[in-house]
């Protein structure tokens, strides 16, 4: 066939350009004609093709261009998908040891992660599951869930810290907002003869690479149950409604992120998209011997192209252990930037700040009314002031003002007073109310005035504060919230 096609094309070339286009062609489609079509051969449009290549074999013998030829040759379906088997959760078996998962029509806005294993000296999971909802109103702790993974290779420990859940908590189990799960020993690698990095003793790396292990179960666990994912140790006290807080950062965020830490302290806090996580396990997974799980969840977030960490001050969780989990050794460390009352937020409707006290750096004053962070400013006269102008005017139920941080516990109001105003005057910068009246004095830094709206029933459209002694201490207002009075 091949010899009388050559034949054909070398008589065309002797004739006219029109007619050997044209014969040209009438051969062309012939031949076309009798070859069978690959798609002929092929029983489904449906199956699928694993590309296993071969080399060409020929009946002719094939010349040195021709051996390294390839072809993708069609096996059977190995029913590989990358969104299951890839993006998806692992198929890991879990132990259901109390609750159940919930409706998938009952998505949460948070789930909570808690790993723990049992410590000889103290144990600390029962405060911190009680901080959890404790620290939470009834709405928030229907918009989350609490997993415990219990971690310990004793399956007969695990049962006995469920039992222990379910006497003190079955109420949250019985509601869909406790689950406690563990996994079987045999699902983890093996934990002998690992790489010791970083000069790490042997206890140490097993340590710290089972403990990768078991962020990564969890994680994966947690995929379907909620929009978002936040890491607890099993040794923390929560501030009050940190639900709330958490959602008022994250809707303010503008742009992707991949990580949040609503603490200083090692993976306390990490918020997550819950649709990371798969990778977040794999990622765990791949590297649990490699180095300590806050150093890998450094470098998970920046492979996602977040390059610094996003951090939430002041923080919202505070260590409580005295000890390790880790052969029970000696563990102090506090987060000095905790505030167990920041997450009680006031309505705060829109405003603008200003002072006339000298800003330390970047800490203006619409940062502790925002929830963005804190006011700081030095050198205090009698007479200076932070003012709050409200973008309409509003009638006052609640004001509190806080003053001072654990970090910086000398740097409050020493002598000071808040005052309320209204009728707006001056244009600008110069924006003010024409009359005010004074509604408490500041004690230890802080100011809380209840039941304004009954004192006084008139809308307000300033809220300031003033200095009335000089002090050598710097001020810090870490938060100041308002309580809209409703009818």
């Amino acid at each position: 066939m091949v010899k009388n096609i050559r034949f054909v094309i070398a008589w065309l070339c002797r004739r006219s350009t029109i007619a050997a286009l044209f014969l040209g062609l009438v051969i062309l489609l012939t031949y076309i004609h009798i070859k069978p079509s690959p798609l002929e051969e092929t029983p489904s449009m449906q199956q699928t093709v694993d590309f296993h290549w071969q080399k060409v074999h020929s009946h002719h013998q094939s010349t040195p261009q021709e051996k390294n030829i390839f072809i993708p040759q069609k096996k059977e379906n190995l029913h590989f998908s990358t969104k299951e088997d890839v993006l998806e959760p692992l198929k890991i078996p879990y132990n259901i040891l109390l609750g159940s998962l919930p409706p998938s029509s009952q998505k949460k806005y948070l789930s909570i992660g808690i790993s723990s294993v049992k410590r000889n000296k103290e144990n600390y999971l029962m405060d911190t599951i009680e901080s959890v909802f404790k620290q939470l109103s009834p709405q928030e702790q229907d918009e989350m869930v609490l997993v415990v993974f219990l971690a310990n290779f004793d399956s007969s420990v695990n049962i006995q810290t469920a039992k222990e859940i379910s006497s003190k908590f079955q109420e949250h189990v019985d509601s869909h907002r406790l689950i406690v799960i563990s996994c079987s020993k045999e699902l983890y690698p093996s934990f002998e003869g690992l790489k010791q990095n970083f000069n790490d003793p042997e206890d140490r790396v097993k340590y710290r690479s089972k403990q990768n292990v078991d962020y990564a179960f969890l994680a994966n666990f947690c995929t379907v149950l909620s929009q978002y994912y936040l890491i607890l140790e099993d040794d923390v006290y929560c501030s009050k409604n940190f639900l709330t807080s958490i959602k008022k950062h994250v809707s303010g965020l503008q742009g992707p992120w991949a990580t949040i830490t609503f603490s200083k302290l090692g993976y306390i806090g990490k918020l997550y998209h819950s649709e990371d996580l798969p990778k977040l396990a794999r990622f765990l997974l791949m590297f649990y011997d490699e180095m300590p799980c806050d150093w890998l969840l450094e470098h998970f977030h920046q492979s996602k192209a977040q390059k610094e960490m996003i951090r939430f001050k002041p923080s919202l969780f505070q260590h409580v252990g005295s000890f390790s989990s880790f052969h029970d050794t000696p563990n102090k460390l506090k987060d000095d930037e905790f505030q167990e009352f920041y997450g009680e937020t006031g309505d705060n409707p829109p405003a603008v700040l200003r002072t006339d006290i000298t800003i330390y750096e970047e800490n203006l004053p619409q940062k502790c009314y925002d929830g963005t962070g804190y006011f700081w400013g030095k050198t205090l006269m009698p007479g200076n002031y932070v003012l709050l102008i409200f973008s309409q005017s509003v009638q006052l139920q609640k004001v509190r003002i806080v003053t001072g941080s654990l970090e910086h516990k000398t740097d409050i109001l020493q002598s000071g007073y808040a005052e309320i105003g209204w009728e707006l005057v001056g244009e600008n910068d110069q924006r003010t109310c024409k009359t005010f009246v004074s509604i408490g004095d500041f004690k230890e830094g802080k100011l809380e005035v209840n039941d304004l709206d009954k004192n006084i029933p008139n809308k307000v459209d300033c809220l300031n504060v003033k200095v009335k002694g000089s002090q050598i201490e710097w001020l810090l207002i870490s938060k100041i919230d308002v309580w809209l009075a409703h009818s």
